[in-house]
């Protein structure tokens, strides 16, 4: 009973959709929001000055009224709070005419995005809260209180389908992580298997290659060989149920660093100076230069890439760069920077991905050696 009021007024807000949705027009987004609400800030100030001796409190009027903006972009919810508190006071300090106008055109702006990107039981509780204090501040715009529901219900429902795509989008994206991970898995399991494999000859054929070893040490080697042998069975078991339905065996060697130049496409340019790192290592480099010239070519056709893959203070740097391009031909799943990140997760590397000045691309990933 006390928890949707609760969330709604002091629950932490983890919500950052207004910002994701913006996208690159979020600093101009808020400019104009900030803009808007400076402007009713001088008007709410200069209002409580014309109607009493300047104070000090005009301060607090302007501060009030621009602060849950600021907030805005970042979490609605936060600025609605700022919001009701702070308008309160604003119309308590300028009862002169106009309030109500002001309380209009600014609380219930921040409401309406409560209202379009929250949960029912948050805008609910919204609109109870934004109604009494429009009544509270002004009892004579019981009409304006009674359009805030009319206003919450039509934007919550405006705002349904979006709420609907995202969740989509984000379990279709979990889902995309799982499957990656499987498919790295299914990948690792060929390096893994090709060194426990050297460990079950190396411990079969040290009594030949190392004279003069007892019993005990003959016996050791191979209770050590045994169990190599047993956990790569034990692999091949649990790759078989990572594997998709229909999906064949992979037989081919998995690649890595010194098949990354067969990647680069004519007119590219590469420079790759390492070739001794983990096979694990050198597999997820592969990756990423695949992933990053694929999307060059398919959102970037016509442009010219750089592949750059460099040792640097204990990790491997694999830098790839795109110019700008024509028009984006479509296609593909979406979800390959989600597959590099994963990747590139398993070492605990980092992955860059951004926009470059000239209108092209930037992939660079920083993936820890470690002992080879």
């Amino acid at each position: 009973m006390f928890r949707t009021p609760y969330r709604t007024v002091l629950g932490p807000d983890r919500t950052r959709v207004l910002a994701k949705l913006l996208g690159r027009w979020r600093v101009p987004v808020h400019a104009a929001l900030i803009i808007y609400a400076v402007v009713w800030a001088i008007v709410a100030s200069a209002g409580y000055v014309r109607q009493a001796d300047s104070d000090g409190w005009w301060v607090v009027i302007f501060l009030v009224t621009v602060g849950p903006y600021v907030l805005l972009i970042w979490s609605p919810l936060y600025a609605w709070r700022l919001a009701v508190p702070g308008f309160y006071l604003v119309s308590l300090l300028w009862a002169g005419e106009g309030a109500g106008a002001f309380q209009y055109w600014t609380a219930v702006p921040l409401f309406v995005a409560v209202a379009a990107f929250y949960s029912r039981g948050i805008v609910i509780a919204a609109t109870v809260i934004t109604g009494a204090l429009i009544i509270a501040s002004e009892p004579q715009a019981a009409d304006m209180a009674l359009f805030v529901p009319i206003v919450g219900t039509a934007v919550y429902l405006f705002g349904a389908r979006g709420r609907a795509e995202r969740e989509l989008e984000e379990e279709r994206d979990a889902k995309a992580a799982l499957e990656e991970r499987a498919r790295i898995a299914r990948e690792m399991h060929d390096v893994v298997a090709h060194h426990m494999s050297l460990v079950v000859v190396r411990c079969e054929t040290a009594p030949y290659r190392l004279k003069g070893l007892n019993e005990d040490a003959v016996k050791e080697f191979a209770e050590v060989g045994e169990a190599a042998r047993e956990a790569i069975t034990d692999m091949q078991r649990l790759l078989g149920v990572l594997r998709s339905n229909g999906q064949e065996l992979e037989r081919e060697p998995q690649p890595g660093i010194s098949r990354i130049p067969e990647l680069v496409r004519p007119g590219d340019e590469a420079e790759i100076d390492v070739d001794d790192v983990p096979e694990a290592v050198g597999l997820t480099a592969y990756r990423v230069v695949q992933e990053a010239l694929t999307n060059a070519t398919r959102h970037a056709p016509g442009s010219r890439a750089s592949v750059h893959v460099h040792k640097e203070d204990g990790r491997l740097d694999v830098l790839v760069t795109n110019t700008a391009g024509g028009p984006s031909t479509g296609g593909g799943s979406g979800q390959g920077l989600v597959g590099m990140r994963e990747r590139v997760a398993v070492h605990g590397g980092t992955l860059t991905v951004k926009s470059t000045e000239d209108g092209g691309f930037m992939v660079r990933a920083r993936i820890p050696l470690g002992d080879k």
